[in-house]
């Protein structure tokens, strides 16, 4: 035990005397109790101890977790496979650092089904919850999970709306969009069969549908219910075309999904083909970060996080690289379990299987070589315009931090600004600063507004630009640059933009400069400005519209803050407190008949005009 942990800390030590020889989780913390490693094991004591010997042959990125480990945490399961799916919760939970990250720091979007309402609605979310309903992705192509909705959407009349109004039907109905369930003018029954081939088009049971809605539509022309059987038609129709655009890949008709694996300088991307009833049916795409682990233990940490978020689970799991026979094992079991039927994880030698591998091996160079050749001429723009910048300028060092400024208000009311930064000819949006303005509040004043902000910015001299581009003229530009020069700044180069002439006034000269309009200088100065604007309007309008946003219970006498506040929670929303009768009104807490009936009358008189309704 001595020779195992020599070097390392008395926790460490005492922690590795007392692992246990079950399976399990175990957690390594650092010097601040943050997780950084969660990993799982068949017998905690061997895995664990594992890391703490012969560190030599350890990977880089092993060694430098180890280094910052300060303590390690245990759980027992009674099962590997319940280890595995404790291991990915956590992961998913502490997103350690030096575990791989599957969603590379983004969460990916499902589409969902609200299954446990009796009219289910169909809508993208990028939270689960175990609430009844039917999830389907995770999508990493947003705009295709988007293009999804739209054309089931336009297939079949679903409902969109989150609280079904019994008084009439909305827009959607008149418009065919929608089969009113809200008024009662279609069933539960026949609802809930068109939501059920909305699941079977998400599935990929196209051809299974098909059949369906052919046999329902002959029952409907025979029993003479012609409407019925042309919406079937043309739902029918839309079904095939869809079904004619789905490649057909395989002959046995069944499902799996294909992951390609590719790496290089700019990370690893990951492509899944999805194929059910042996049709290609759509494909996803992840990109991760390149942290020195082999492509086999990539792809393991992948399928384990993947498939523990995934709805559906293929019989089939084809791969570049299977992990390691005993975590393989574990896998299929946990899988087979999960989808409820046999689940197997390959590596196909021939055949259309290791075609379609291939195929997504290809696609999966291919979209790194476009996200590199992009990153770099992008980079390479950037930082070329900063440099064009630089020397229209006439400075002598290069613009690695460029500072802008832009004010805002409405007749002088709400008055702010903006701060937005540019490194090396890119947004940094972490740098951004907004300012709510007291010196000139109530009355229009650019001037003194631009010296207040930069006073406030550099009165500390904190991380300071190699350019200072205020929005405005000689104008602002004087009335920044001589607080700028009072704070002892002299060497601080700023300058000013017009936006007519797309004008640059730099201090102690008389004429402008006119940069050519397809100069990359310009475009990059007149990115920067407007992105200040951007930032100040924004800010500008959420404050006036916190100003302006009033409670229509605000022109109701008698009606004060607590009536209010409980008015809003008995009712929920304005139409039901306008449909309650005087008793109902009287009967929420801290109301009386004499407020009701004030309340009551209200609502039957015209409302102030520009009132916006909230809470």
């Amino acid at each position: 035990m001595t020779e195992l942990a020599a070097g390392f800390s008395d926790s460490i030590k005492n922690a590795l005397a007392v692992l246990p020889e079950k399976p399990g989780v175990y957690l390594m913390h650092d010097a601040e109790g943050k997780v950084i490693y969660v990993g799982k094991a068949v017998v905690l004591k061997n895995r664990v101890r594992s890391y703490f010997r012969n560190l030599a042959s350890h990977s880089p990125k092993v060694k430098a977790m180890v280094a910052k480990i300060a303590e390690i945490e245990t759980i027992v399961t009674s099962s590997e496979v319940e280890a595995l799916i404790l291991e990915c919760n956590l992961i998913k939970k502490y997103r350690p650092r030096y575990n791989i990250s599957l969603k590379d720091d983004k969460t990916y979007p499902y589409l969902k089904v609200t299954m446990q309402e009796d009219f289910p609605r169909l809508f993208a979310t990028r939270r689960q919850s175990r609430d009844g309903a039917k999830y389907y992705g995770p999508y990493a192509d947003a705009s295709a999970m988007h293009a999804t909705v739209k054309l089931l959407r336009s297939m079949f009349p679903l409902r969109t709306c989150r609280t079904m109004n019994p008084d009439r039907p909305c827009l959607n109905y008149h418009i065919k969009r929608c089969l009113a369930p809200c008024a009662g003018l279609v069933s539960k029954a026949e609802y809930q069969q068109m939501i059920k081939s909305v699941c079977m088009v998400l599935d990929g049971r196209t051809a299974d549908l098909e059949r369906e809605l052919k046999q329902r539509m002959q029952d409907a022309a025979e029993n003479y219910a012609f409407e019925e059987a042309a919406r079937l038609r043309d739902q029918l129709q839309a079904v095939e075309r869809l079904n004619e655009s789905q490649k057909a890949v395989t002959n046995n008709g069944g499902d799996m999904d294909i992951i390609g694996f590719a790496q290089d300088m700019t990370g690893i991307c990951l492509q899944i083909f999805f194929v059910r009833k042996g049709k290609l049916i759509g494909r996803d795409n992840f990109f991760l970060q390149d942290a020195g682990d082999t492509p086999q233990e990539v792809l393991t940490a992948f399928v384990k996080q993947y498939y523990n978020e995934a709805t559906f689970v293929p019989r089939e799991i084809v791969l570049p690289y299977l992990p390691e026979a005993e975590e393989r094992s574990v896998i299929e079991i946990w899988l087979t379990d999960k989808a409820q039927r046999k689940v197997e994880l390959l590596k196909p030698q021939r055949g259309v299987k290791k075609e379609l591998l291939q195929l997504a091996n290809d696609n999966a160079v291919k979209l790194l070589q476009e996200r590199l050749r992009k990153g770099s001429l992008s980079l390479k723009n950037d930082v070329q315009a900063a440099e064009e910048l630089q020397q229209a300028l006439g400075l002598s060092h290069s613009l690695a931090r460029m500072d802008c400024f832009d004010i805002s208000h409405t007749q002088g009311s709400e008055t702010v600004a903006s701060m937005v930064v540019f490194r090396n000819g890119s947004i940094s949006k972490k740098d951004y600063r907004k300012y709510k303005i007291v010196s000139a509040e109530g009355k229009p004043d650019d001037f003194k507004s631009m010296q207040e902000v930069v006073y406030r910015r550099y009165k500390d001299y904190e991380d300071l630009p190699d350019l200072v581009v205020i929005d405005g003229g000689k104008g602002q530009l004087s009335s920044a640059l001589e607080v700028i020069r009072g704070l002892g700044l002299a060497e601080l180069p700023v300058v000013g933009l017009a936006k007519r002439e797309e004008e640059i006034f730099i201090p102690h000269r008389s004429t402008s400069i006119l940069l050519d309009r397809d100069s990359a200088a310009l475009h990059l100065i007149q990115r920067i400005r407007d992105e200040a604007h951007r930032f100040a309007i924004t800010f500008h309008r959420k404050l006036r519209g916190k100003r302006n946003l009033v409670s229509v219970l605000d022109h109701v006498e008698g009606i004060g803050p607590k009536r209010r506040q409980e008015l809003w929670k008995a009712f929920k929303t304005l139409d039901a407190m306008k449909a309650a009768s005087i008793e109902e009104l009287a009967a929420v807490e801290s109301m009386n008949m004499a407020a009701a009936q004030t309340l009551y009358d209200f609502f039957r008189l015209d409302l102030p005009d520009k009132v916006q309704v909230v809470k």
